[in-house]
C-alpha cells in the first residue's frame, strides 16, 4: 500500500528579504527534519498517527514556526497553545486549546485520544493532564523568541494606530500540521499553533476544533489547516472537504480547492495540507507563501517557502 505524508509549518510565511539565507536554509532544513521523522515510522510499517505526532513535534521544537517553542505571544504577552489529533481509521480525536506548559501540545493531544473520554481539554485542565502523563512540561518563557516578541510589540503598535487590517500573515498567523497514510491505509491528521499574535487571552482558533482545522478520515482524506482560525471554524473546512469527497465525489484536488474558494472570497490568508484515501497530496495556499513539505513515493523529500520547491534527498 502506498504511504503518503505531507506537512505545512503555516501559511503566514515572511517575505524572503525578512531573513538571512542561512535562517532560510535552516527553516527548510527543519522542514525536511520533520518529514523524515514522519517518513521514517511510515516506511516501518508504523502508524499514520504516530507519523503525524513525530512529524509535528519537529516543527514544535523549532523556532521558525508558530507552535510550541517560537509560538505567537497574547496581548498579554503569554503563550496560550492549541494542539489536536486524529485517527481515520476510528474517528478518535484528542485536542487541548490554551494550554501554557506543555512543551509538545501534539503529544498530549494524542496521550488525550487514546484515553478515549474526554475528547477536548483546555487551560489549566490541559497542563495538568499532561503533567499526570508524565509528558515534558516547560515554563511559559520556553517558547518565547526574540521575532515574537517583535511580533507582539509590531501589532500593538499597529491597534494604537488603527492599522491592524495592514497587517501581514507572517505578523499575525501561524500553524503547523501534518497529514499520513500508513501502509494499512488508514488515514491521520494533526494539528499545533500558538494562534494569532496580540489575540485576547482565552482566544481559541481552529486547530483543536475537529472538523474545522484538523479531520482525518478513512477512505476520504485527511486535512490540516492554516490561517484565520475563526473562518476555519465557520465553514468547518476540513469536514467540507470530505464531505465535498464523499457526498458530491469531487477529486481531493476539487474539493480542497472549493474550500479555500470559500475563504479567498472573504479575503482570509489560508492554505492547508492534504492526503486522499489513495495517497494524493494537495497544498494549495492564497498567501505569499507556506511552509511545506511532502515526501513522493520514491522517497525524495521536498520542501518549499515561496513558490519554488526543492528537493532535499531521500527521506
Amino acid at each position: 500500500m502506498t504511504i503518503a505524508l505531507a506537512i505545512h509549518g503555516g501559511c503566514g510565511t515572511l517575505p524572503k528579504s525578512e531573513m538571512t539565507d542561512a535562517e532560510w536554509a535552516e527553516a527548510k532544513a527543519h522542514l525536511a527534519k520533520s518529514l523524515r521523522a514522519g517518513w521514517a515510522i511510515l516506511a516501518k510499517g508504523g502508524s499514520a498517527v504516530d507519523a503525524v505526532e513525530a512529524a509535528v513535534v519537529v516543527m514544535e521544537d523549532s523556532a521558525h514556526f508558530n507552535a510550541g517553542h517560537g509560538a505567537a505571544l497574547n496581548a498579554d504577552g503569554e503563550h496560550e497553545l492549541d494542539a489536536s489529533i486524529m485517527d481515520g481509521a476510528t474517528l478518535a480525536a484528542g485536542a487541548l486549546c490554551a494550554v501554557k506548559r506543555i512543551r509538545n501540545p501534539v503529544t498530549a493531544a494524542k496521550a488525550l485520544m487514546r484515553r478515549g473520554d474526554p475528547l477536548l481539554l483546555t487551560g489549566p485542565a490541559g497542563d495538568a493532564f499532561a503533567q499526570a502523563e508524565g509528558l515534558d512540561i516547560v515554563a511559559n518563557e520556553h517558547f518565547s523568541t526574540e521575532r515574537r516578541r517583535k511580533n507582539l510589540a509590531s501589532m500593538k503598535i499597529r491597534e494604537l494606530v488603527g492599522t491592524m487590517a495592514g497587517a501581514s500573515e507572517a505578523e499575525k498567523h501561524g500553524t503547523v500540521g501534518a497529514v499520513a497514510r500508513d501502509q494499512a491505509g488508514h488515514l491521520a491528521a494533526a494539528t499545533s499553533t500558538g494562534g494569532y499574535t496580540n489575540k485576547p487571552p482565552g482566544r481559541v482558533g481552529d486547530s483543536p476544533i475537529i472538523g474545522a482545522g484538523t479531520y482525518a478520515r478513512d477512505g476520504r482524506c485527511a486535512v490540516s489547516g492554516t490561517g484565520k482560525g475563526e473562518y476555519f471554524i465557520r465553514y468547518c473546512v476540513g469536514h467540507e472537504i470530505a464531505s465535498l469527497i464523499g457526498y458530491a465525489g469531487l477529486s481531493l484536488q476539487d474539493a480542497a480547492e472549493r474550500a479555500m474558494a470559500e475563504l479567498t472570497a472573504h479575503k482570509i490568508g489560508a492554505g492547508l495540507v492534504a492526503i486522499g484515501a489513495d495517497g494524493e497530496i494537495v497544498a494549495p495556499y492564497n498567501t505569499g507563501g507556506m511552509y511545506r513539505g511532502w515526501v513522493t513515493p520514491d522517497g525524495l523529500v521536498h520542501v518549499a517557502t515561496h513558490a519554488d520547491v526543492e528537493v532535499m534527498g531521500q527521506a
